[in-house]
């Protein structure tokens, strides 16, 4: 029956647009999307409106699909954190891959606001941050992490003041020597001449960032120089070189940094292929499903690599942010002798690290676990010190008390 009428309206009545039939079963279609943040991360446990009383809530990948939606619809997420960019769309067709945004006002917190103020404070002239205040010190890395900051605070401009310092000495210092941007410099931007494969990975996620949000041409050429530095340094095995030191001679091969540039290289090829090869016979210990930092190290398990490699790889076990428990200790903060729970770089467990700490918070987030990421979070504010003298500004020490980097090595004055 439904064929002869498909027939009919074709061929004997070609002037119609359907059948009756085909008519009533066009008014009724899905919809379906996604809810990410800024970065590009699914929010799970969203709820997604499709009329005034039905929802749906989307999943751990924050996608969602509506029931059936008879003849239009305004879909409208909803939540009591987030405020979405488009605020609603309006549907009379099957649509997928309808992506909402989620951004958190900093105006709704003033504590991240003041957060927010002190990387706008630190920005030099140049475009660059000093790590630390009046340091004279600039990491690539923490550099990377701030033009990500400005992107999610939709502070394009300073974003791009970051950019077009390394976009500036693409051929001076990117393609020179051995290669690479230098890992640490001073105010003035004269580099150390120590090439480190992570820092130079984490601009190039910061790079992808702004290409997917704001424009994917402005900073092409940097972007494929230091893409193609990174796959220089893969070796026939599938694995990556750390980068290069001052004598230029190469760093060896650290897993934290192989996660880095596997998450730093757009696309999925042999590079990525190679180095998940790699990875499985040389840094995964199978009975307990973790990657291990590099063969015959004392301190086998870096904590970040739980936290990182939840995050940066498809279908990781939850169990390993379980695992990473391993770390969690209890500390009495020097800088105001607050007592803060949190996790620490290694089993030593003699401090907690505050990086870390937010690093597993995100994890928790993305595993859906929203209670202990807020519950970390929490304890990292307790340690929300006044920044800069005469501003609004806040900020964190790097670690809540003396104590050791990741193996023996002691932190430096002041890291508290």
């Amino acid at each position: 029956m439904r064929i002869l009428c498909l027939l009919l309206c074709g061929m004997v009545f070609p002037a119609m647009i359907s059948c009756r039939d085909d008519q009533a079963d066009s008014r009724e279609f899905l919809t379906s999307g996604k809810v990410s943040d800024t970065l590009g991360a699914g929010i799970k446990n969203i709820r997604v409106y499709y009329s005034r009383d039905k929802f749906v809530l989307t999943d751990s990948l924050g996608m969602w699909q509506t029931g059936l939606i008879t003849d239009s619809a305004t879909i409208s997420p909803v939540d009591s954190v987030y405020t979405f960019a488009p605020a609603s769309v309006f549907v009379s067709q099957a649509t997928s891959h309808l992506v909402f945004m989620a951004h958190i006002p900093f105006h709704q917190n003033p504590l991240s606001g003041n957060v927010y103020s002190w990387f706008s404070h630190m920005q030099l002239p140049d475009g660059l941050l000093e790590s630390t205040e009046n340091s004279n010190f600039v990491s690539l890395y923490d550099n990377a992490l701030a033009a990500l900051v400005f992107i999610a605070g939709n502070d394009i401009p300073r974003a791009e003041a970051i950019f077009n310092f390394f976009n500036s000495r693409i051929d001076s210092e990117l393609l020179a020597g051995k290669g690479g941007f230098s890992q640490f410099r001073d105010r003035n931007g004269v580099p150390n001449g120590k090439q480190w494969l992570g820092d130079n990975a984490w601009l190039l996620i910061a790079l992808n960032t702004y290409a997917a949000r704001v424009d994917n041409i402005k900073y092409l050429r940097l972007v494929t120089e230091l893409t193609a530095w990174i796959r220089s340094l893969q070796d026939t095995d599938g694995s990556i070189w750390g980068g290069y030191d001052t004598g230029g001679a190469r760093i060896g091969k650290v897993t934290e940094g192989m996660i880095d540039a596997f998450n730093a290289v757009a696309g999925y090829d042999t590079f990525h292929s190679h180095l998940l090869s790699y990875l499985k016979v040389n840094r995964w210990n199978p009975d307990e499903r973790l990657l291990i930092s590099w063969p015959g190290n004392k301190y086998e398990y870096a904590m970040d690599n739980h936290s990182w490699g939840y995050c940066a790889f498809e279908d990781f076990p939850y169990s390993v942010l379980q695992k990473a428990e391993r770390f969690l200790c209890t500390h009495t903060a020097t800088a105001n002798g607050m007592t803060i729970s949190g996790y620490s770089f290694d089993i030593d467990k003699d401090d907690i690290w505050l990086e870390g700490t937010g690093q597993m918070a995100v994890a928790f987030q993305k595993a859906g676990q929203v209670e202990l990421a807020n519950f970390y979070l929490t304890e990292i504010e307790k340690l929300m010190l006044p920044g800069i003298p005469g501003s609004a500004t806040m900020g964190f020490p790097y670690a809540t008390n003396p104590g050791t980097a990741y193996g023996s090595d002691p932190l430096w004055a002041g890291a508290d």
